[in-house]
């Protein structure tokens, strides 16, 4: 992908650049935690954005994205905004970095990258990641890798409507090979785990669907949260968010929230321990206890949160069924994929049954990803 996109940049700006990259992410565990000032658990992966870039000399960019085989130009102030989705990505990097004192000037940049697209795996955090990185390193600004990661928040809630927390961009930034990161979303403290899981893949199952539901589900679900936590405040004020909650001062209110506020509390307050539980499990190398979380999650997001769907469960099922040792729809649900921690020796069969019996059930054969937990941004 560096050589095609490095002939591409020559082709059309002459000499080379410097070429930097950055990582799309998978999130082991902690789901719909984040709005909940809970922990999250993801690493960077070894699919992700490459871009190449070379002062032009202008206050102009000069954008080619290899992907779309198509070009942008652009300006650095607000109203230079350009037309295409893409485009916004690398605008919004450039003028969020400008806010916060960083110098910008004109470049050349052609860009590439092997994360699929809507699967998950944040390729737009890999984008944004790559360019708040390279714009740092190149004008030498001194900003901090929090605040890249805020750039990268930033430019999607400010240039392409989107109000996305901050995990994306995060492991995009901080991801180190051979770790996981444990993010508390409340404080923005975080530590890094080992993963190393010796005779493990880590295997996603892409369903190739996504249900309508999402972004209003996304809303509602939000709401009965928050609902249950401001109930559960009235008994206890120290609680800002669901995360602060013993499980049972929720049983002090189940008459005063509906039944569906109390699933979703339930589910939230205990995927916050399972988060925990997993990191706990890893520093004693027990992978079989990460993979019953998983499982357990896989259960709480499709019977109590319910943002699973037909899909996700038959291929949670069927995981079990084979003998994988951990799966759970992986993301925000209503599609996407299932994340999966498999023996090595199960691989071969657990991918062969995955794409045979889905396509004999739903008529189409799931995409599969092998992921390995690598680097974040990074000069290349």
């Amino acid at each position: 992908m560096q050589a095609k996109i490095h002939k591409k940049f020559v082709e059309l700006y002459g000499e080379g650049g410097e070429a930097y990259a950055s990582a799309g992410r998978v999130n082991l565990i902690g789901e719909h935690t984040d709005y909940n000032g809970g922990f999250v658990f993801p690493g960077a992966i070894d699919k992700g954005i490459i871009a190449e870039i070379k002062l032009n000399g202008t206050d102009k960019i000069h954008a080619y994205s290899l992907d779309y085989g198509a070009e942008a130009t652009f300006g650095l102030n607000e109203e230079d905004k350009p037309a295409e989705a893409w485009a916004c990505y690398i605008f919004g990097v450039c003028r969020e970095t400008i806010k916060r004192g960083g110098k910008v000037e004109g470049f050349d940049t052609v860009f590439a990258g092997d994360v699929p697209l809507g699967a998950g795996l944040s390729s737009s955090a890999a984008l944004e990641s790559c360019f708040a990185f390279a714009l740092n390193e190149i004008f030498q600004n001194g900003i901090d890798k929090f605040e890249l990661a805020k750039i990268g928040q930033s430019t999607e809630h400010n240039y392409c409507g989107v109000n996305c927390g901050i995990m994306d961009q995060f492991a995009s930034c901080f991801g180190k090979a051979g770790c996981l990161i444990r993010l508390n979303c409340k404080t923005l403290e975080y530590k890094y785990f080992p993963f190393n899981p010796k005779g493990y893949k880590l295997v996603l199952i892409d369903s190739c669907v996504k249900h309508e539901l999402a972004s209003s589900a996304y809303n509602f679900r939000r709401q009965s949260c928050e609902r249950a936590a401001a109930a559960i405040k009235k008994n206890h004020p120290e609680v800002d968010f669901l995360s602060d909650c013993k499980r049972i001062w929720l049983d002090e209110v189940r008459d005063q929230i509906s039944s569906e506020d109390f699933l979703r509390a339930e589910y939230v307050i205990g995927e916050v321990q399972r988060v925990l539980d997993v990191c706990d499990a890893l520093e004693r190398g027990d992978y079989e206890i990460v993979g019953e979380m998983m499982y357990q999650t896989h259960f709480g997001m499709s019977k109590l949160y319910e943002v699973s769907c037909e899909e996700l469960d038959f291929l949670a099922k069927l995981a079990r069924r084979v003998g994988v040792t951990g799966c759970r729809v992986m993301g925000g649900g209503f599609g996407g994929c299932t994340i999966n921690l498999v023996k090595d020796e199960l691989y071969l069969p657990f991918v062969a049954a995955a794409k045979a019996e889905y396509a004999l059930k739903f008529g189409h054969a799931p995409k599969v990803y092998d992921v390995v937990i690598s680097d974040g941004a990074r000069k290349l």
